[in-house]
């Protein structure tokens, strides 16, 4: 009798350990998304940079899969966040000029998932609005040094804990936004730090760079901080973690353009269990992909259309590929000392990059054209002749442009004149095109209407 009450009594405790095991595989995972602020991708060590500093970034990759080809559908903060955090396209939710607002009636990854269960929260910089399109049940902003408040991250994810409840937390970051004063500009050696091809070198350039790197390397920093709670509070092997760039960085050539430097994103996405360490993959994905992707993780129906795709059949090894065609625009109307109107529409597949410039005869301007580093280049280009190449470049376009990735990454060699590239801009606009039908993009007549669609007309980042 004693026997048989031991096997009972073995048998119940076995039986209640596995359903702890079976509680725990079915508990939902907890959804982290880490984004700097205005980092060109090949500036982290990871994505080739043989200056920057980045050994938590670098550390991060090798657990997870890193993307190749990923991007997003402005070079600009606030309509990269609103697609970002609604897998909706800019024009047809209303988000695509900078210091913009979804419309009424938008549906958010928070109205996905806090039906769910999942509590949502954003800690560091917003830019998006209205409240009732993003309805967190946390928000955290920047400190006023333009810091992340961590003790906002600590509390949240103590909370959500103490509730047993699975989590949605995305920490934006300010890093390396310009004016670029924090890190160690002193980590950098200017005379060493290799420039892209479309900078004029000269001391200021080199120096900005290294205060740029230092930011860099600051950012990284804040990212460490992020992945060190998530292992102290043992819920690293229970989260999805993805970490995003941003669009390019300040300098010319990226940021507000749609060269493949300013929308081209570093995009890293760690899920335990489920992606094999030290994967790399060179299919297009985009930031529309993100809810989608979170969505289908955490076994959630979305509640409208999504423009995105789901990535959990790349990420499990299913598929190869993802997308055909990545889409993107810049809306240059509105932004701090832009130009009047500068609309440019873009779509790339792996190998080309074709964009129309929709008003060619004006003059593309903004906050980098009119600061002192690109004067001081304007300057050497009255005497320098690859200064003035690359000064006339940035601010006087043509209508069309083609580019091979493959061959010239910086997009320098326009090759839309070659008469042998014809049906690559005839395929290659045909898609274009229809993308902007789809989301109701009338061209010009959209960039005029900007001002509709923004916050605020003026102060721009």
């Amino acid at each position: 009798m004693k026997n048989i009450k031991s096997k009972i009594a073995f048998a119940a405790l076995a039986l209640s350990l596995s359903s702890v095991v079976i509680a725990q595989e079915n508990k939902k995972p907890n959804l982290v998304l880490f984004m700097a602020d205005d980092c060109s991708y090949y500036d982290l060590g990871v994505y080739g940079s043989k200056d920057s500093k980045t050994p938590n970034i670098d550390q991060f990759a090798k657990e997870g899969v890193r993307f190749t080809k990923a991007y997003q559908a402005a070079p600009m903060c606030s309509p990269t966040r609103h697609n970002l955090m609604t897998g909706v396209w800019p024009v047809k939710s209303g988000a695509y000029p900078n210091h913009t607002m979804a419309k009424e009636g938008t549906l958010s990854i928070a109205h996905h998932l806090k039906p769910a269960g999942y509590q949502v929260a954003l800690i560091g910089k917003s830019h998006v609005a209205p409240e009732s399109v993003f309805p967190w049940d946390l928000y955290a902003p920047l400190s006023k040094s333009n810091d992340i408040n961590f003790a906002a991250v600590d509390s949240f994810i103590n909370v959500c804990k103490e509730n047993d409840q699975p989590f949605c937390l995305f920490v934006t970051s300010n890093q390396p936004h310009t004016p670029w004063n924090k890190g160690n500009p002193e980590m950098f050696n200017p005379e060493e730090v290799k420039l892209p091809p479309f900078y004029v070198d000269v001391p200021k350039t080199r120096s900005q760079f290294c205060k740029y790197l230092a930011e860099i390397n600051y950012m990284d920093s804040e990212f460490g901080t992020l992945l060190k709670k998530l292992d102290e509070e043992k819920l690293a092997d229970n989260s999805v973690v993805v970490y995003l760039s941003e669009q390019g960085n300040s300098f010319p050539f990226a940021k507000w353009t749609c060269y493949d430097v300013g929308v081209h994103s570093a995009c890293i996405i760690r899920w335990p269990g489920n992606i094999k360490a030290g994967m790399e993959s060179d299919a297009l994905v985009e930031y529309v992909d993100v809810v989608p992707t979170f969505l289908e993780i955490a076994g959630v129906k979305p509640k409208s259309h999504l423009d995105g795709k789901s990535l959990v059949p790349l990420l499990t090894g299913k598929v190869k590929e993802h997308k055909e065609y990545t889409f993107s625009l810049q809306t240059t109307r509105g932004i701090n000392k832009g130009s009047a109107y500068y609309g440019i529409r873009s779509v790339a597949d792996k190998k080309y990059r074709y964009i129309v410039n929709l008003t060619p005869d004006a003059v593309f301007k903004n906050v980098e054209s009119e600061g002192a580093l690109f004067k001081e280049w304007k300057e050497i280009a009255e005497t320098d002749a690859n200064a003035r190449q690359i000064t006339n470049k940035y601010q006087h376009r043509p209508g069309v442009e083609l580019y091979d990735l493959e061959k010239d990454p910086y997009c320098i060699n326009n090759l839309a004149e070659k008469p042998e590239n014809k049906k690559i801009i005839e395929r290659m606009d045909k898609a274009l095109k229809e993308w902007m039908a789809s989301c109701g993009d009338k061209g010009q007549a959209t960039e005029l209407e900007a001002f509709e669609h923004m916050v605020g007309r003026h102060a721009n980042k």
